[in-house]
């Protein structure tokens, strides 16, 4: 019996990579598709091998059986087969979701919706007692902090744009005197968000004080060669000129983020199978298992083409239906997203890159007045946003409950 349940666990995570593939690509790539610095095309392709990569080689090849620790499995069952169907249920649950939003075409969290997933199992098997209200409650608080401080950070990093550049006498020139710094400040966050925030980069070993130092002479470099190329290639030109700048800016961080996006979701389809996987090896329900390489490549595979076959539905909603976008506004979407994902990890916080991405959109559109954001899809967003916990948990519950009078 417990082979079946493997071979399920496993056709279920993969149906939840593809799921976190079609639906959380919107997070790097739908600022480039509106601003127009690649195609839809462009960005299904980019960013699906770019997920691909970043989850293979940088995902993590340890995960933890019970996502995010919410859960205390001794008060839960000791009988591993129970919670080899707990996880399968969890995976079914969260995945069914994920469809569902991505089908409507609205963005969320594929984090939160295992999380809710897994405490819907939590609460029906071992009872309040058994839920990390701690933990989840700094998961319900991340909804607020994460999109408002990258909707902040991007609001200001455009209103700066719009102020020092946009509206100055000289506007290319004056771009092309600020490229060494964007240039700086944009590697500055992407190799420390690597370095800091991905499984690999964790591997390297360095501390923060030097993880900052390498950083810093690897952006400086790079922000002197980036002025040098950029007044070489792009045509002296104000409207045009100042809009290739930025688009080139854009590309590399949407393909940052779809990059990272790889190598740390990647957990939330894998991590459940391979703690099914391992409990079938060994009979016994650990805090931390190993996730086999098979396993690794399989997600990372499934999430690519998650990303090919269903991407382009909340690329289209995150990219263009909130507020309109040029290069300029698309790159302090992906600097506001990206930063903001990086200081909250770093302070503990488990945000998530969906809620920072629509957030950092919303807060561009405000940039450009109130009536440059349509509210209409932001609170229909938002309501998404806060029925993911109970309508991941729910159908945990009763899949659980189907599965348990069937098997056991």
């Amino acid at each position: 019996m417990e082979y079946w349940i493997v071979v399920a666990g496993f056709l279920a995570g993969i149906y939840m990579a593809w799921n976190i593939g079609a639906n959380d690509v919107a997070n790097g790539m739908a600022s480039a598709v509106g601003a127009k610095a690649i195609t839809l095309r462009q960005a299904v392709i980019i960013g699906g091998l770019l997920d691909f990569i970043g989850a293979v080689l940088l995902g993590s090849h340890v995960t933890t059986t019970i996502r995010k620790n919410i859960l205390d499995a001794n008060l839960i069952t000791h009988d591993p087969q129970v919670m080899m169907l707990g996880l399968l249920a969890a995976l079914l649950a969260a995945a069914f979701w994920v469809f569902f939003a991505t089908w409507s075409e609205f963005p969320v969290s594929t984090t939160h919706s295992i999380v809710g997933a897994i405490v819907g199992f939590g609460i029906i098997e071992g009872g309040f007692k058994a839920i990390n209200w701690v933990k989840l409650g700094a998961i319900v608080l991340s909804w607020i902090i994460s999109p408002i401080f990258a909707g902040m950070l991007a609001f200001f990093i455009f209103f700066f744009i719009k102020k020092k550049i946009l509206q100055s006498r000289e506007r290319f020139a004056t771009t092309l005197r600020l490229t060494p710094y964007f240039a700086f400040i944009t590697f500055f966050i992407v190799i420390l968000s690597l370095i800091l925030k991905t499984p690999f980069g964790k591997k390297l070993g360095l501390s923060f004080g030097m993880a900052i130092a390498v950083t810093t002479l690897i952006s400086a470099f790079i922000g002197i060669v980036a002025y040098i190329w950029i007044k070489k290639t792009v045509p002296f030109d104000d409207e045009e000129g100042i809009e290739e700048v930025f688009r080139r800016f854009q590309v590399f961080t949407s393909c940052y983020v779809a990059l990272a996006h790889g190598a740390n979701d990647v957990a939330n389809a894998i991590g459940p199978v391979a703690g099914i996987y391992a409990i079938y090896k060994t009979h016994t329900v650990s805090p931390n298992v190993p996730v086999p390489f098979f396993i690794l490549l399989t997600g990372g595979a499934f999430i690519a083409l998650g990303v090919f076959t269903w991407g382009y539905k909340v690329i289209e909603t995150v990219g263009s239906k909130i507020t309109t976008l040029t290069n300029t506004r698309g790159f302090a979407v992906d600097f506001g997203t990206a930063t903001s994902v990086l200081l909250a990890s770093k302070m503990g916080l488990p945000v998530s890159t969906t809620h920072a991405a629509v957030g950092a959109v919303i807060g561009v559109g405000l940039a450009g007045g109130v009536s440059a954001v349509d509210f209409g899809v932001v609170w229909r967003i938002i309501l998404y946003w806060l029925i993911t916990l109970p309508l991941a948990a729910l159908p945990t519950i009763l899949i659980f409950k189907i599965l348990k009078f069937i098997l056991i």
